[in-house]
């Protein structure tokens, strides 16, 4: 039972290192620029090696580096198939295995350092394994994660899918039937180049999609005047997509900009609280703690971890309790003043009932040597305490604190 316990907290720790981690946890972030590193490294190395004067000189290096990168890709793979489990909660141990290894992501993970491999097994396989190797390119949508500016191209393509598809799917008919159609008119005058009905593909896409390539190309009256009404659609259906996408992108920045511009945003305030032994809390769960309504314990810091509180969670001496409360939902401010106790103050050395104040003044707490005193009748002022109060009086050299 520990042992699998140990396991799953294993296997935890390991997925958020390798997943995006946040700014606190430097493990991750450091994984995070290693595999960036990685990606853009092997990537500009793979194209550098095409030109036959650097093979010439930096050939060995490059071949160097391109198995350490690779040998990361394959670490890197083994460790996503090991966490597969703690990112597909909902499956099973193989289920989860398998989403991994036929997803997208798992799919280009796997083809970014197999066929680096493949060719130690298969020899004579080396120049096909080779042409997979450019699979690695699509490693750069791991940066995409890491940036939130460049997820909005993911989201723009994922939320306009229906349309693309369907634009796309026009084109394909277009260039079809344009295939067709050429071919009926151009076959008699030139049967060497329209042989068949599809052999007009290359020029319909060529046309549709204005490339105009010239290869292929009509000669004929009425396939010339074909092709002239073929051009003038091949702007429009490219232009289709275009602007979808376009629009996706005004929509998706519009969106953000509602967002930050017409939502209400409160901050939520956060005291720290640190339990020492004689506090009641110690030993008691969350739950047990009675906390008014709108308060909640956030976080708790224990032997340098952060824990993510439950109400089954049992506080201990020692804990950092981080408490978050909504703000008061009032346009009134309470002003408060505080006042430093010099050397010559006449509160040094009283008790807090002692001391010389109007009944309307409350002396709210009292900060001594970096530590807030709940002020009680016996405390004793001392030179160099900071006094809090609430109070309606004029004092001279006083701080106001607007709460």
């Amino acid at each position: 039972m520990t042992l699998t316990k140990d396991m799953t907290a294993l296997r935890k720790r390991i997925f958020q290192i390798i997943e995006v981690g946040s700014l606190d946890d430097y493990p991750s972030r450091i994984y995070d620029f290693v595999n960036m590193l990685a990606i853009v490294v092997n990537l500009t190395i793979s194209i550098l090696y095409t030109y036959a004067q650097f093979r010439t000189r930096y050939g060995h290096i490059a071949l160097i580096v391109e198995a350490v990168t690779v040998a990361f890709f394959a670490l890197d793979y083994l460790l996503r198939l090991f966490t597969a489990r703690i990112k597909f909660d909902k499956f099973s141990e193989p289920r989860a295995l398998l989403k991994y290894i036929f997803s997208f992501g798992g799919m280009v993970d796997l083809l970014s350092f197999l066929p680096y491999y493949l060719p130690i097994f298969f020899p004579s396989g080396a120049v096909a394994f080779r042409m997979f190797r450019v699979v690695r390119i699509f490693r750069l949508f791991r940066i995409n994660a890491y940036y939130d500016s460049l997820s909005v191209i993911t989201e723009v393509i994922s939320s306009k899918r229906q349309q693309l598809l369907s634009s796309v799917f026009l084109i394909a008919v277009l260039m079809i039937a344009s295939s067709l159609c050429m071919y009926s008119l151009e076959n008699e005058a030139q049967p060497h180049v329209f042989t068949n009905a599809f052999s007009g593909i290359w020029w319909a896409v060529s046309t549709l999609l204005t490339v105009g390539y010239g290869d292929i190309y009509p000669i004929t009256t009425w396939g010339k005047m074909f092709s002239i009404v073929i051009t003038f659609l091949g702007v429009g259906m490219v232009a289709i997509p275009t602007g979808i996408i376009s629009a996706g992108f005004v929509d998706q920045y519009s969106r953000i900009k509602r967002m930050s511009e017409y939502v209400r945003t409160e901050d939520v305030h956060f005291l720290k609280i640190h339990l020492e032994e004689q506090d009641a809390w110690v030993g008691r769960t969350i739950k047990e703690l009675e906390l008014p309504l709108g308060t909640i314990v956030a976080a708790v810091k224990r032997d340098g971890r952060v824990i993510v509180p439950r109400g089954a969670t049992q506080l201990m001496v020692g804990d950092m309790l981080v408490i978050g409360a909504e703000p008061f939902d009032s346009d009134e401010h309470i002003d408060l003043k505080e006042v430093v106790l010099l050397k010559h103050s006449r509160w040094i050395g009283e008790h807090i009932r002692d001391l010389d104040i109007s009944r309307q003044t409350i002396i709210v707490m009292v900060k001594r040597k970096g530590k807030v005193l709940i002020p009680n009748g016996n405390l004793v002022m001392q030179e160099g305490d900071k006094v809090v109060m609430y109070t309606q009086q004029h004092i001279s050299h006083a701080h106001h604190i607007e709460v």
